[in-house]
């Protein structure tokens, strides 16, 4: 490899060895100390460059990419706080389990502690919210020193991917001149011709990872207890980029209907949505009337933890054996109830379960021989099937136009997102109420659908960018349902609209401030719970529409359903504004919930009765 000065020279290895190693895209934020990186990317035939304006946004487009393909997006930026904008969307790829590599450019390592312009130490700049971090070596056309450049870039770029998969940084100290301006004597003409110059045939290092699966004698209590259960019951909680890919979800509608277990699933595990729905017991309206029902003896978990609260209560105070599957033998369990970890893939467990099952070889803890499933109670899936009947039906009835003319509310804006998304179509979920909504009031459908959010963190920041990043991915439908101050919060990551070739239906939720507390306490104390928490801004977004160009508009709850679908059959992109009193939806919510209790408890009732 060729090179007019070192600067050039280190920017082009790195980039080349990033390619090889099976990278195709970066953000890059414009700046002068990353010149040699960011013209080595915009060289490179085989790397998307994605140009954004301002580092918190590209970071979290970033992340939105590496989120919805499983594979490692590329961050780029000069020194100084630039990369200090990179940290919010670097906590959530590390709480989210998604691949990001980070490539800080720096000043010469002495002027750090000098005083020295835009210097700041970039060193473990990110903590531990990092797979892996290392700072590169100063350029140099040495031949050590650029196998060592290589094979570091390639195990960056296997660290991202690792077990689990997570954020990485590259700290890359650059001296002037950054522009391929030429340096007579800086890199030998026959550099090019060693080993470290060119490289070798595809990537430097090749890193296989490999997935962690258990035994068979480590599986057996796992089926004993599942197939000897009175009440076995499935969770599927949000899923990790990299569980997206590996785990089918028609497997565990088989694998819930050869078990009599209902499957209680997360609008972000991959599961509630997909032609297996019509296969198995798969069940979304949990969130509200989880804690009517009885409680499960065995689950079976996998994923993050449940959106729904009520869901995360109801398995804390069940007494059940749980277990609950990860990868990475991690703990994610906030309630600390779960009585099992199981280190292994969802997609490895589900199968080897069923693979099992179809064998007959089976035995429950009394160690008899068992028909799969006919230790269920057997009213156990026919009393969820009837409860969730029961709540769709008294959601359908809260959301026609007449009952939404009367009593507005949120969740039946969410309610129509997921009813007629486009087959298939990505659905980008805002963080707060949105989340909630979409989980108690989005109805499992056999349609694709890839529902994210950045649940790692739960923040509300890079909202806009994440779902942008995640829908430059595929040639499908984006639709992003974002509240006021999260569409506020990341407003220049619209620019991306444009410079980046997204369109999108934006669902633009406005309460004027933050309505979800008033699901705390503090909504009794006012003040200051109007001032401090509430914190309305009464703002009027559509001036954001003039400035992006964006098409706007704002529509009546009652008649969202119908711009909606117009907005999805339209070209460009467009912001539907729907206003809502965020008190008023809150109580709507608690009495839908009330209403379906109420019906689950005299059905019950009355065929007790009977």
């Amino acid at each position: 490899m060729t090179a007019p000065n070192r600067a050039t020279l280190w920017g082009r290895v790195l980039v080349d060895e990033l390619a090889k190693g099976g990278l195709e895209a970066v953000c890059i934020a414009p700046g002068s100390r990353s010149t040699p990186l960011t013209v080595a990317f915009a060289e490179h035939p085989d790397v998307e460059v994605y140009s954004h304006l301002d580092e918190r946004s590209a970071s979290y487009f970033a992340l939105g990419r590496a989120r919805r393909t499983g594979e490692p997006t590329a961050l780029v930026c000069t020194s100084g706080t630039a990369a200090a904008n990179f940290h919010p969307a670097v906590i959530e790829a590390h709480q989210a389990r998604v691949p990001l590599l980070v490539v800080t450019a720096d000043r010469p390592p002495e002027l750090r502690d000098s005083g020295a312009n835009q210097t700041i130490d970039q060193r473990d700049l990110y903590g531990d919210a990092l797979r892996w971090d290392t700072d590169l070596p100063e350029p140099e056309a040495d031949e050590r020193k650029v196998r060592s450049l290589r094979t570091t870039a390639a195990r960056a770029l296997a660290e991202t991917t690792g077990n689990p998969p997570g954020p990485v940084h590259l700290n890359c100290p650059f001296r002037k001149p950054l522009e391929p301006i030429a340096v007579p004597g800086d890199v030998p003409d026959a550099f090019a011709d060693t080993l470290a110059g060119r490289g070798r045939d595809g990537a430097f290092v090749d890193v296989d990872s490999g997935r962690p699966r258990l035994h068979d004698d480590e599986l057996d209590p796992v089926l004993e207890a599942l197939a000897g259960a009175d009440r076995p019951l499935i969770v599927a909680g949000p899923a990790d980029p990299a569980d997206l890919v590996d785990l089918d979800p028609g497997a565990v509608s088989e694998l819930a209907a050869r078990l009599d277990a209902p499957v209680l699933a997360d609008p972000l595990s991959g599961v509630r949505f997909g032609l297996h729905v019509d296969d198995g017991p798969i069940l979304g309206g949990y969130d509200g009337y989880i804690d009517a029902m009885p409680a499960p003896d065995v689950v079976l978990r996998f994923g993050a933890s449940p959106t729904s609260k009520p869901l995360s209560h109801a398995l804390r105070d069940s007494g059940a054996i749980q277990y609950l599957i990860d990868p990475a033998g991690r703990w994610r369990e906030a309630t600390f109830t779960a009585t099992d970890l199981l280190a292994a893939t969802p997609g490895s467990i589900v199968e080897a379960l069923l693979d099992r099952l179809e064998s007959d070889d089976v035995a429950t803890d009394a160690g008899t021989d068992a028909d799969p499933g006919s230790t269920t109670d057997a009213d156990w899936v026919a009393q969820f099937r009837r409860a969730e009947n029961r709540h769709w039906e008294i959601r359908n009835d809260a959301v026609t136009p007449e009952a939404l003319a009367a009593d507005p509310f949120e969740g039946a804006v969410l309610a129509s997102v997921f009813e007629h998304a486009p087959d298939p179509a990505t659905v980008f979920v805002s963080n707060s109420m949105p989340i909630r909504d979409a989980d108690r009031f989005g109805r499992p459908r056999p349609a694709d659908l890839t529902v994210l959010a950045n649940r790692g963190a739960s923040g509300i920041d890079g909202i806009t960018s994440t779902a942008l990043g995640a829908g430059s991915t595929v040639d499908e439908p984006l639709v992003l349902v974002t509240g006021d101050l999260a569409f506020y919060h990341d407003s220049n990551g619209l620019l991306a609209i444009d410079r980046c070739g997204v369109d999108a239906t934006i669902v633009l939720l406005d309460n004027d401030g933050g309505g979800i507390f008033h699901k705390l306490p503090i909504e009794d104390f006012d003040p200051p719970f109007t001032d401090q928490f509430k914190t309305p801004h009464g703002l009027e977004f559509e001036s954001l529409g003039d400035l992006y160009d964006l098409e706007f508009e704002r529509v009546g709850p009652a008649e969202f359903g119908a711009a909606y679908r117009r907005s999805l059959d339209a070209d460009g992109t467009q912001v539907l504004a729907v206003e809502f009193d965020a008190e008023r939806s809150h109580r709507r919510r608690d009495a839908i919930r009330k209403t379906v209790v109420d019906a689950i408890e005299t059905d019950r009732n009355g065929e007790s009765e009977a």
